[in-house]
């Protein structure tokens, strides 16, 4: 099915929805064509998307205003059949920065896409929902492809998932001595109120031996963060972006915004005393504090113009398998309807993920790490032709292409971070990826 691209204008989007029966969303995974989508959220229905009824890409600093319209202009001319739960959704991304570079591993991902899939599953509390959608076609040729569809599905069969590939070779693309220096600039420039705080991360490629399974990796990283937001973004061709991230950027339905800070870092504990222990020693860390609360502030800052109140809950302690993490919720009601994607434009980069004063951190950013961020720490969700959606962070991620993975993980430095520290929290935040990687079956 050919794509539709940003200087093309369709209004005649077709989408058709059945009940079907499939074993797991893993087979569903694997069954459907590229490019593949995999969306799963607490609180939300787990989505799997397969081909592209439609696409629409974007760069520069006006990239989300011209997916809006692109997207907008389809949506509201489309003929779709099917409850509210199985309607048509654009899923993808973005790139970190406002302008992709093409270097690899982002060789196929621009500075923004989104897709509707042309297959899509959603597994919903009534069962799972099946949508096709295509663009030009008239409904009864829609009608006849979910028919085949949903034969093709229905007919599924459980197979036994494939191990972890196994890790035969690491390459940093930043030394342990390179990173201190790099930690210390960044210090002494906050310490002289240059900044307030930088985000600097690193890069680990990894090779495989032998060439991993998306559906499966994805399905191990489900069973150990059945807690966080899982996704899959891929190109027709080439690698494969996915993670399984605890930070959610937004989230809206009508005029209610669900959002949050997530910032400070510690291990997990061997025995429930030592967790305890080290929780409380979060809780009590004048330095995570301090980091955490200029997330925190920020987000309300950000979000305050748009709302009609902005209500900032208690902090806590978030629990992962591998990590704990300040966390603070916070949610807003607007003052009047928006779309989503503003208040994407509106919140990325974080803090979490960037720094402030944001132009400088992010100048920092691009003269520091030696390498392409693309669509490491920026926002992937979706949205509906309602305006509403739902945003992650793209942390605790790595792009997959055959024998080979490229992990991404970051910290934020501020006045008092210690370079080694910093290096070994960066090593804790590979895990996620990495032990799903190479951990026994």
């Amino acid at each position: 099915m050919e794509p539709l691209r940003t200087d093309e204008v369709a209004t005649s989007l077709v989408s058709r929805s059945a009940r079907l029966s499939v074993p797991s969303v893993r087979a569903a995974l694997t069954a459907v064509s590229r490019p593949r989508t995999l969306w799963t959220a607490p609180d939300e229905p787990t989505v799997v998307g397969g081909g592209a009824a439609v696409t629409v890409e974007a760069d520069g600093p006006d990239r989300l205003s011209c997916v809006r319209e692109r997207a907008t202009e389809l949506l509201d001319g489309a003929d779709v059949d099917a409850p509210d739960v199985a309607r048509p959704r654009f899923f993808g991304g973005l790139a970190f920065h406002e302008e992709a570079t093409g270097r690899d591993p982002w060789a196929d991902f621009p500075a923004a896409r989104f897709v509707v899939p042309e297959v899509q599953l959603v597994f919903a509390d009534d069962g799972v929902w099946l949508t096709v959608t295509d663009v030009g076609a008239d409904a009864g040729a829609v009608e006849a492809r979910l028919d085949e569809v949903r034969a093709d599905l229905d007919a599924l069969s459980a197979v036994d998932p494939d191990g972890p590939p196994g890790v035969v070779g690491r390459h940093r693309t930043t030394s342990l001595d390179a990173w201190r220096e790099s930690v210390d600039a960044a210090v002494s420039r906050i310490r002289a109120g240059d900044l307030r705080k930088v985000v600097l991360a690193q890069a680990l490629d990894v090779e495989l031996g032998r060439p991993a399974s998306v559906p499966d990796l994805l399905a191990r990283l489900g069973e150990t963060y059945p807690e966080c937001h899982r996704f899959l973004v891929e190109p027709a061709t080439g690698a494969s972006f996915l993670g399984a991230t605890p930070e959610r950027l937004v989230s809206l339905r009508g005029r209610d915004i669900e959002t949050g800070a997530l910032a400070g870092t510690t291990g997990r504990g061997d025995t429930d005393d030592e967790d305890a222990w080290l929780a409380n020693e979060l809780l009590a860390s004048e330095k995570d504090n301090h980091e955490h609360e200029l997330v925190a502030e920020t987000i309300r800052e950000q979000l305050d113009p748009l709302s009609a109140e902005v209500r900032v809950g208690e902090r806590g302690i978030r629990k992962l398998a591998t990590v704990q993490h300040l966390w603070t919720p916070i949610d807003a009601t607007l003052e009047r309807d928006e779309h989503v994607l503003s208040l994407v434009d509106a919140l990325h980069p974080t803090p979490a993920v960037g720094g402030l004063p944001p132009a400088d951190a992010l100048g920092v950013i691009r003269e520091t790490e030696p390498f392409d961020r693309g669509w490491y720490a920026a926002p992937v969700g979706w949205f509906d032709a309602d305006g509403d959606g739902s945003f992650a962070v793209a942390i605790r991620s790595a792009v997959v292409d055959d024998s080979l993975a490229t992990l991404f993980a970051g910290v934020g430095l501020v006045a008092d971070s210690d370079p080694d520290a910093e290096w070994d929290e960066v090593q804790l935040k590979y895990r996620p990826i990495l032990d799903e990687l190479e951990r026994e079956a």
